[in-house]
């Protein structure tokens, strides 16, 4: 497997995140909201190997959940999908490198945002709510002790978690980006997903699941959800637009004017050497 160097990947994702922001609305709604079911998808199954394991497992049926739960990151970026987390990063960089306008941004990620509840909601309602995939047993029992961790966490909480979520997110929609296959792709989004859930920190997304999952079960309310909502988009997108955008446009991609002002000899490439954003490493 072969994978593009940092600065290339800065590149790449730079003009992703331009691409994405050039889409038309129906588009962006359209794959918005197949990204925020298949992170529905990946909750709801999360809940129905946790809920249902043996109590002897322990913590070792978290990490068990936590290994599936990336099945719906891994469809939005290989099947297709707009995902509010991993735009937070990928806009914020192509912002930085001066590619859209805040604008642009701000409008994207509302309509990212919009799409992305509708989907998670359609599938909190319909497999959860109507199937019953989440409204009985032992699995409505872990869904709205889950929400209610979610929710019990100051705003402060929620915000901190919320970063740190959306740094391992948009880690590994980069490591994504970076992967010239499938199998190499797949693996790079698994493990920080992964590793996010495992910790238990929150995702603005998976909430737009599991908080209206339990409410229409009868449990918490609108209100509660928006109290952790806000907090938790707000963490998200400092996740993904400083510790990752930021740190690595101030990197890879930004430029500073004394650059130019450096020596031939200096600037002379050695032989046989390629520009950084070019090169690639083989596994």
């Amino acid at each position: 497997m072969a994978a593009l160097k940092p600065a290339a990947v800065a590149e790449l994702t730079a003009d992703t995140g331009k691409h994405k922001a050039h889409n038309p609305a129906i588009v962006v709604l359209i794959l918005g909201f197949l990204a925020g079911a298949y992170i529905a998808l990946g909750y709801l199954l999360y809940i129905r190997v946790v809920a249902a394991a043996p109590e002897a497992w322990g913590s070792m049926s978290g990490l068990i959940g936590a290994l599936v739960f990336p099945i719906g990151l891994t469809l939005v970026l290989i099947a297709g999908g707009e995902l509010l987390t991993g735009n937070m990063m990928a806009l914020s960089i192509a912002r930085l490198a001066r590619k859209i306008t805040t604008r642009e941004v701000c409008w994207n990620l509302t309509l990212v945002t919009f799409s992305n509840f509708v989907g998670a909601v359609f599938v909190a309602y319909l497999f959860g709510h109507v199937l019953g995939l989440t409204g009985q047993g032992v699995y409505l029992d872990k869904v709205v002790d889950l929400a209610g961790h979610k929710m019990e966490d100051s705003f402060l909480q929620a915000f901190v978690s919320g970063i740190g979520c959306n740094w391992l997110v948009a880690l590994a929609v980069w490591l994504a980006y970076a992967a010239d296959s499938m199998s190499a792709k797949i693996v790079g989004i698994w493990i920080p997903t992964t590793a996010f859930v495992a910790l238990g920190f929150q995702h603005v997304v998976a909430n737009m699941f599991l908080i209206p999952a339990a409410i229409f079960e009868g449990h918490f309310t609108w209100g509660q959800y928006l109290m952790n909502f806000i907090p938790v988009w707000l963490g998200n997108m400092v996740g993904g637009a400083i510790f990752v955008a930021a740190a690595y446009y101030a990197v890879y991609l930004h430029k500073p004017a004394s650059t130019t002002s450096v020596t031939t000899e200096e600037t002379e490439p050695q032989v046989g050497s390629t520009p950084a954003a070019m090169q690639s490493l083989t596994e």
